[in-house]
C-alpha cells in the first residue's frame, strides 16, 4: 500500500545534472544508470509484473529463473503496471470504463509482490506523476481528462480537460518541467499541457489516420519521439515550438519506448501489426535500437516466428528488455547485445508490463519513466 510519511526531498533541477557523452548540458537520464538503485528499493523482489487486460489478471515472473511465480486477479481491464513517484508502491491501472465498473488502482507492495485492497479511481487508463511527486495524473482516456490527484490518498486535486485530444493516452515532460506533452491515439495528434497554468496550450496533428502511442524524451531534453502505430515509425518534435522536425521508419506497428541502461540508445517496440485488439498474432514484430547521439537506427532485432512486442522496460543492469507480446499472450525477454528472445507464457492480451526494481530518485510513472 502506499505510504502516509511525507515524501522524500524534491529532487536536484535536471538542468544541474551532469552532462552526457555528446556535451549537452544536461542529461535526464544521469541518474539512471545500473549504480543509481535507491536505498527506498533495497530489499524489493526482483520480478516483471504483467498485466493482462483481457484475463483481469497480473502475471509474476522472476527475471532469474524466466518463470511465473505467481499471479492475482486485479480489476476489470489492467492495463499498466507505473510505479508511484516515492518507489515505494507499484499500481495496475484498472481502467474499467465499460458499464457497471468506473476503474481502480491495485497496488502492489514491491517488497512481497502482493496485491493489496483496491482504490477506486475514475477510468485510470495509465498514470503519471508531476515531477516535483505533488500529484498522479490519472489519465482518464475515455473522458479527454487528465485527473490530478494526492499522490498518496488519490483524492481527486483539480481536473483538466482536453477536449481536442481523443484517446489521451501516453505523455512526457519537458526538461523544466514547466509541461508535458500528451499523445492522442485515435485523433493522430498531441496535445501540449501547461502544468503551471492548468491548462492546455495548444495541439499538434501529426500525419492523417496515424496512431500515436508512446512517448519520450531525449538525454538533452531537445527533441520528443512519438511512436506513431500507423505510420510505422517515429515523428520527432521539438517541444518547446511544438513542431514536427523528422520521421524515423521502424517497423510496423511501432508502439512502445524504452531508455538504454546507459542513457544512449531509445529501444523501439515495433508490434508487428496495425490492429488494436484480437489480431496480430505471430506478426512480424521486432525491436529497433536508435542512437540518441546521431538519431539514427544502429540496428533492428525481429522476433523470429514473429510476435507483438508492446510495451516495456529494461533490467537493472541492463542486459535485458522485457516486453509484453501482446496478442500473443507471452511476455519476452531480449538480449540487449544478440537480440535474442525468450519467450514466457503468462495471461491473455498483457500491456503495460513493470520491470521491479529500477534505477533512478523517482518515478515519472507509466511503466517506469525514471529520472
Amino acid at each position: 500500500m502506499a505510504s502516509s510519511a511525507e515524501p522524500p526531498p524534491l529532487p536536484p533541477p535536471d538542468l544541474a545534472l551532469p552532462p552526457t557523452p555528446w556535451l549537452s548540458p544536461i542529461n535526464l537520464y544521469a541518474h539512471t544508470h545500473a549504480s543509481d538503485l535507491s536505498p527506498v528499493v533495497t530489499g524489493a523482489l526482483a520480478r516483471v509484473y504483467v498485466p493482462n487486460r483481457v484475463s483481469g489478471t497480473v502475471s509474476v515472473i522472476d527475471p532469474a529463473t524466466n518463470k511465473v511465480v505467481s499471479h492475482f486477479r486485479v480489476g476489470f481491464s489492467p492495463q499498466h503496471v507505473v510505479p508511484s513517484w516515492d518507489l515505494k508502491t507499484l499500481y495496475v491501472t484498472n481502467d474499467g470504463n465499460d458499464y457497471p465498473y468506473r476503474g481502480s488502482l491495485t497496488p502492489i507492495d514491491p517488497m512481497t509482490g502482493r496485491p493489496g485492497r483496491p482504490i477506486k479511481v475514475d477510468d485510470p487508463y495509465n498514470m503519471y506523476f508531476l515531477p516535483d511527486g505533488s500529484a498522479a495524473i490519472v489519465v482518464a482516456e475515455s473522458h479527454a481528462r487528465l485527473d490530478f490527484r494526492d499522490p498518496h490518498s488519490f483524492a481527486l486535486l483539480y481536473s483538466i480537460d482536453v477536449p481536442g485530444c481523443r484517446g489521451i493516452n501516453h505523455a512526457d515532460f519537458s526538461a523544466d518541467a514547466s509541461y508535458a506533452i500528451f499523445t492522442c491515439e485515435f485523433g493522430g495528434a498531441l496535445a501540449k499541457i501547461d502544468l503551471k497554468a492548468r491548462s492546455v496550450i495548444g495541439y499538434l496533428p501529426l500525419e492523417p489516420g496515424g496512431m500515436p502511442q508512446d512517448i519520450r524524451i531525449s538525454p538533452d531534453g531537445r527533441t520528443f519521439y512519438v511512436a506513431d502505430m500507423q505510420s510505422d515509425g517515429v515523428f520527432t518534435i521539438d517541444g518547446d515550438r511544438f513542431v514536427k522536425t523528422g520521421f524515423i521508419h521502424t517497423g510496423i506497428g511501432t508502439h512502445g519506448f524504452v531508455v538504454s541502461r546507459d542513457g544512449t540508445k531509445l529501444y523501439i517496440s515495433n508490434r508487428g501489426t496495425h490492429l488494436m485488439t484480437g489480431g496480430g498474432h505471430d506478426g512480424p514484430g521486432s525491436v529497433s535500437v536508435l542512437d540518441f547521439a546521431t538519431n539514427r537506427l544502429i540496428t533492428t532485432w525481429p522476433i523470429p516466428g514473429g510476435g507483438s512486442p508492446d510495451m516495456g522496460n529494461v533490467s537493472v543492469d541492463g542486459t535485458a528488455l522485457w516486453y509484453s507480446g501482446r496478442f500473443d499472450n507471452l511476455a519476452y525477454r531480449i538480449d540487449t547485445s544478440t537480440g535474442a528472445v525468450t519467450r514466457i507464457r503468462v495471461g491473455t492480451e498483457p500491456h503495460g508490463l513493470a520491470v521491479w526494481p529500477q534505477p533512478g530518485r523517482y518515478s515519472l510513472g507509466h511503466t517506469g519513466n525514471m529520472r
